[in-house]
């Protein structure tokens, strides 16, 4: 049994450039009006604001504003996140891999002030956005509430993506978003989409104008959108769910019919997948075991990344 989530959907423009102290400010006022919120999750990139600046055209920008995971930038975020209790997603950021590359990452801070899960954006906006891909789906436990899984804006046009995380255990996805293109619409659609054929809950957290064109939501795992945003100003989703709804939809099925997760039984001939050079595994076909995570080595902020994932 899990216990009720409250969560605060940040809609927001950019933060200039790399200013986390204009963001711990807008953090603190928002922990303040929703005292009772446990998450806090904001865009994508949205500790990145360049100005007039598009890093995407000018690659040297993202040269600039890339840091280290375990840099200075992650010590303060880690700090903010413990002083002021709360889970935190601060969107993306550009980061320097060790291997030299850049990466667009997201990070989750837990209320003990740790940093307890790292994800690079697997499916960057190609020809557009001039970062190198991940190569690994991230989840992490909320103590006491449920598994979440990591998305970066363009990773949820790929249902491979919500479909691993799900598999992984993941009741809950977020995915920070910088859209400021009118397939925005689209993505609306997709996340309803996403939440539907793997029965999770979906947070899409978009920026808000200029450099987004909001439109953020909440869907629950019957594809109801709980709460959401018509336009593209600044404002804050607040929802409290219950994780344990994903367990009734796949339990009871969606609409009360349909039962994705226990579409095969063993006894089934394995399908062939051509476009994956591989196949579903009739056997395979469940959420891995839900226990806890192994428990991951959660270093002080600013020694060496630390990130949680399953195989």
């Amino acid at each position: 049994m899990s216990r009720p989530l409250s969560l605060a959907l940040v809609q927001a423009p950019t933060q200039p450039e790399n200013s986390l102290t204009a963001f711990a400010s807008d953090l603190e006022r928002a922990t303040r009006a929703h005292s009772l919120t446990s998450l806090f999750v904001y865009p994508e990139l949205h500790l990145c604001g360049t100005g007039e600046a598009d890093p995407n055209e000018t690659p040297s920008l993202i040269e600039q504003l890339a840091q280290p995971l375990d840099g200075e930038r992650d010590r303060s975020l880690a700090e903010l996140s413990g002083d002021l209790g709360v889970w935190l997603v601060p969107g993306s950021f550009y980061e320097r891999g060790e291997d030299g590359l850049i990466y667009n990452t997201m990070a989750v801070y837990s209320p003990q002030g740790r940093r307890v899960a790292a994800y690079r954006k697997v499916f960057p906006w190609r020809p557009y956005e001039k970062v190198a891909p991940g190569s690994e789906f991230v989840v992490f436990d909320m103590d006491g509430f449920g598994r979440v899984g990591l998305s970066i804006c363009y990773d949820a046009w790929f249902p491979e993506s919500s479909r691993h995380l799900a598999w992984m255990g993941a009741e809950l996805i977020l995915n920070v978003v910088q859209t400021p293109t009118a397939d925005r619409t689209q993505e609306v659609v997709l996340a309803q989409a996403n939440a539907i054929v793997n029965q999770v809950f979906v947070a899409s957290v978009n920026a808000a104008a200029p450099q987004g064109r909001g439109q953020s939501l909440l869907v629950d795992p019957q594809g109801r959108v709980r709460s959401a945003s018509t336009g593209a100003e600044s404002t804050i989703l607040t929802d409290v769910i219950d994780l344990d709804d994903v367990n009734h939809a796949r339990n009871y099925g969606t609409a009360g019919v349909t039962f994705p997760w226990q579409q095969f039984t063993p006894a089934d001939t394995p399908l062939e997948l051509p476009l994956y050079s591989g196949r579903i595994q009739p056997e395979n076909w469940a959420i891995q075991d839900s226990s806890p995570l192994p428990a991951p080595r959660l270093a002080p902020a600013g020694t060496a990344p630390t990130e949680t994932s399953r195989p």
